[in-house]
């Protein structure tokens, strides 16, 4: 079985930061693409960045130039480097994986159960 957690989410003023972190655990053979997808409150859910395998990495245009997107193969982590904060950053941040399980050869999209980003003064 396969587990992504997160961490690093919290109540943050207009222009902060926070680093978000999510760690893939569990019985995994390959993950092939991971990312942080957001909901605010009464929207639906959507894209923030990706990162591929290789390091390709593609953002929403509204967090273009503000956040960073990497990851840590070795340890099957990735983060989210959030900066300069806004109001409507505010929502709950999930983290997405794509990820084959050992002695498979099909693999899935996994999530986080997420985490609260509050930005507000």
């Amino acid at each position: 079985q396969v587990q992504l957690v997160e961490s690093g989410g919290g109540l943050v003023q207009p222009g902060g930061s926070l680093r978000l972190t999510c760690l893939a655990s569990g019985s995994i053979s390959s993950i092939y693409a991971m990312g942080w997808y957001r909901q605010p409150p009464g929207k639906r859910r959507e894209l923030v960045a990706r990162i591929g395998s290789g390091g390709t990495t593609n953002y929403a245009d509204s967090v273009k130039g503000r956040f960073t997107i990497s990851s840590d193969n070795a340890k099957n982590t990735e983060y989210l480097q959030m900066n300069n904060l806004k109001p409507k950053d505010t929502a709950v941040y999930y983290c997405n994986a794509i990820i084959r399980p050992v002695d498979t050869l099909y693999s899935y999209d996994a999530w986080g159960q997420g985490t609260q980003v509050t930005v507000s003064s």
